[in-house]
């Protein structure tokens, strides 16, 4: 059973389908006049605009279809074609135009829709007949971001940190992972204080989710979400506007989730574990204080400077008990700044890590994969800016410059042993309609995390 069905994709197993022909602007006119279709796309203004699409008519009924793509230079091409095909099956027709399971990928993921409260207005599904060579991967990908789409999507009232840890064992379940969850004042027994202090002033307790897979002497590969289910800001409390979006703050430790479908699905050869500090930012006569100075798990003080910048502090208490194991790469993934927003939009997701081949590596594939993000300095410079007055650090930057970086520069304080880390800064959202990026929550990056990891540590699956 897949962890998150999908209905837009299938393996090709012979059946009659509609064909699908891909066609860039640049080949368009030869394309038309072999197919004696001039006058017929010419009516219609279509030259193989990127995403627009032509229905062929024949005697007896949709004879084909044709999907423009411009500049043959979107690779999530596909998700267009999914969301104006009209219901039915449909194959790949002649040279696809777009390489490796990238068809079948965006196609599933331009389909994608969150119906849970209401139905959905589109017209029915078409459906992609898929290469059976690449079905698995893509479906595995698509699995991985919807799941994740889902969670984000998901009102706070319905997705608390409870239901993160359901969907969490869920996902434990479906792949034979351990999963260790301690909650409430348990977290004070344990050692993780500042989750605590966060989660403390909301009706549903605050958790830390800590899921384990693969064989102990394979590479080791962590992954750190945060999962602040609800933001209100606290005692510093946002405005109407600000909290209007906040359901979206658990879109890190959703995307890590996803990843995690990702590398034990393809059974990649690694000691993964998962790391989910998962919290409501409530309001109580219990809750965290402004001024407040709080002990991290790794003995470093914490000055409150504002209740608001929560995310770093139980990402911190996670981060250090990921650290203590040094694994071979760990990755920290948060919607933790509206900094990084001004920054680069929601399209080009922050990444900060001390790992230049890392860094390298990362570049590349967000071009390959079409899964942006944007490398930002862990600029020295600014780390006098998160010491705390009377304590070792403050969360909130003596300036009102730079957030992204300090927040980054705070969760670097945290991690001192482990040489490969990288920590990004996500949106978690969509903020317009997309080829394979239907507007809504999204999961950035993931799918280049994915293939680095099957890139460094090889897959026993194709």
């Amino acid at each position: 059973m897949p962890l998150h069905p999908l209905a837009a994709i299938t393996p090709d197993d012979g059946s009659p389908a509609t064909p699908l022909y891909a066609v860039a602007a640049a080949e368009w006119t030869s394309f038309a006049e072999g197919k004696g279709i001039v006058a017929w796309a010419a009516a219609q203004d279509f030259k193989a605009q990127a995403g627009r699409i032509l229905l062929l008519p024949g005697p007896n009924g949709l004879e084909g279809a044709v999907l423009g793509l411009g500049g043959n230079d979107d690779l999530m091409i596909y998700g267009a074609a999914a969301e104006k095909l009209p219901a039915g099956d449909y194959r790949i027709a002649g040279a696809p135009g777009v390489a490796g399971s990238f068809p079948a990928l965006g196609f599933a993921l331009g389909a994608y829709n969150y119906t849970e409260f209401k139905p959905s207005k589109r017209r029915p599904t078409p459906r992609l007949l898929a290469d059976p060579a690449i079905y698995a991967e893509a479906a595995r990908l698509a699995e991985g971001v919807s799941f994740a789409r889902d969670l984000v999507n998901a009102p706070a009232n319905v997705m608390g940190p409870a239901e993160l840890e359901a969907a969490a064992r869920k996902l434990a379940e479906a792949h034979g992972a351990a999963i260790r969850v301690v909650a409430g004042d348990d977290l004070l027994q344990q050692n993780y204080p500042m989750i605590h202090a966060v989660g403390r002033a909301s009706a549903r307790a605050p958790r830390l989710i800590d899921l384990t897979w693969g064989d102990a002497a394979a590479p080791t590969v962590t992954l750190v979400g945060k999962g602040v289910c609800f933001d209100s800001g606290g005692l510093d409390i946002k405005s109407a506007a600000g909290m209007a979006m906040m359901k979206k703050d658990m879109g890190g430790a959703a995307a890590m989730l996803g990843l995690a479908h990702m590398i034990m699905d393809a059974k990649l050869p690694v000691r993964l574990r998962v790391f989910i500090p998962a919290v409501e930012n409530a309001i109580s006569g219990d809750a965290y204080r402004p001024g407040d100075v709080l002990v991290s798990r790794k003995g470093l003080t914490v000055e409150i400077g504002n209740t608001d910048a929560e995310g770093r502090l139980v990402l911190a208490d996670a981060l250090a008990e990921a650290d203590d194991e040094s694994p071979d790469l760990l990755v920290c993934m948060a919607t933790l700044t509206g900094a990084a927003r001004v920054a680069t939009g929601f399209e080009l997701p922050p990444v900060y890590t001390h790992d230049e081949a890392l860094a390298a590596d990362l570049a590349a594939l967000a071009v390959t994969e079409q899964d942006p993000m944007w490398r930002m300095p862990l600029w020295k410079n600014y780390e006098s800016w998160i010491d705390g007055k009377v304590a070792d650090l403050t969360n909130s930057a003596d300036s009102a410059y730079a957030g992204s970086i300090t927040a980054a520069l705070f969760l670097n304080r945290f991690v001192t042993q482990t040489r490969s880390f990288a920590h990004f800064d996500v949106a978690a959202w969509t903020d317009k309609t997309r080829p394979g990026k239907p507007a809504g929550a999204d999961a950035h990056c993931i799918r280049a995390l994915y293939r680095l990891l099957q890139n460094r540590f090889g897959s026993k699956t194709s």
